[in-house]
């Protein structure tokens, strides 16, 4: 979870303070600003804005494309080993439901693509996994993979949230069918939001619930009672209930306006800078470095005479925060970050590896 912008903070306060005289909100407002997300986001990956909708979580997203899917008995469904549980729950009871089988594909490092790739038949539905591998930052060859399951009529189903915001990514190169992504990480928003990007095989698909926000004609409150069976255009049928949560809505199109003025490949670039000399130095004392990472987010396998427990507790001890994912550690650095900061990450590993 990245710490809120001041700018970001502030934009949220604005937003409550308006629901302390809600007379004062018109039913424009209802929509205005959340038009204004949709675009940003669809600036930031490539995409079309009217493919977008606002969702409270990346397992919302997951469940809405699921929802939209057919899928039968002897099909798969690809998966990588250890991603984030949102992106595993709803295959695993979409299995159980159809009869589908799971297809967990384990591997490290730079064989993640090519694992991937072998384990895509033409008896695959679906291949759902991260734009990077939550748990260590190990990329996948996104395009390479599309392609493959395109070609099997499977569908690609990304969640971008490790990535998305801190790392350039363009949805016209790598076609996924879909694609969600959380605010709340390298977004810089507030918790509680996350994106949904639905390509052309699902933009007239059913929504996972049935708000009146998404209901064509919804802008006229004053005819909310002549009931239609036609949705708005576009992705915001798959819009949240109480799509315009004033305040979460400000703060995360103040932070997409902060990220595109930032530019992804410029934050991915101010990443690399601050590792540049810490990963050389700990790679000496024996630490192992995940190999096809990203400089924002990678993994670190300890040296056999390093005990975790100690080197978490000196850690904490230094009011370093990072991530323990199984025998590793995982570090995320990002604009909040200084050379400082990292030097004294680089003291604490290179203390206990004595």
């Amino acid at each position: 979870m990245s710490p809120l912008m001041r700018s970001v903070e502030l934009a949220g306060i604005e937003a409550l303070r308006l629901e302390r005289d809600p007379s004062q909100i018109t039913p424009s407002m209802f929509f205005e600003e959340v038009n204004h997300a949709r675009t940003l986001f669809a600036q930031l990956i490539n995409g079309k804005s009217e493919n977008v909708a606002l969702i409270p979580a990346t397992s919302y997203g997951i469940a809405t494309i699921a929802h939209n899917l057919s899928v039968g008995s002897g099909d798969n469904i690809i998966l990588a080993h250890g991603q984030f549980p949102s992106n595993v729950y709803t295959w695993q009871r979409l299995s159980n439901e159809t009869g589908a089988t799971i297809r967990t594909v384990t591997s490290h490092g730079g064989e993640w693509t090519q694992k991937i790739l072998e384990a895509i038949t033409y008896r695959t539905a679906v291949v759902a996994i991260g734009t990077l591998h939550w748990a260590n930052g190990s990329s996948f060859d996104l395009v390479e993979i599309s392609q493959r399951a395109h070609d099997v009529g499977a569908y690609l189903i990304l969640d971008g949230t490790q990535s998305i915001g801190a790392l350039p990514f363009d949805l016209q190169a790598i076609k996924p069918d879909a694609l969600v992504c959380a605010g709340y990480k390298w977004l810089l928003g507030p918790y509680g939001t996350a994106f949904l990007y639905m390509g052309e095989s699902f933009i007239d698909g059913v929504p996972l619930e049935e708000g009146w926000l998404a209901r064509d004609g919804s802008d006229n409150f004053g005819n909310l009672t002549n009931y239609t069976d036609r949705y708005r255009p576009g992705a915001a049928r798959f819009d949240r209930g109480q799509t315009n949560s004033f305040a979460q809505t400000a703060m995360m199109v103040k932070a997409l306006k902060q990220i595109l003025d930032w530019k992804p490949q410029q934050i991915q670039a101010y990443c690399s800078s601050l590792i540049k000399d810490f990963l050389p130095a700990i790679r000496r004392r024996g630490y192992t470095i995940h190999d096809s990472c990203f400089s924002h987010l990678f993994g670190i396998t300890l040296p056999e005479h390093v005990d975790q427990t100690h080197l978490s507790s000196e850690l904490a001890r230094q009011q370093i925060s990072v991530s323990m994912r199984g025998s590793g550690i995982r570090i995320s650095p990002n604009v909040y970050n200084s050379s400082a900061d990292i030097d004294v990450l680089q003291d604490v590993f290179l203390s206990v590896a004595k």
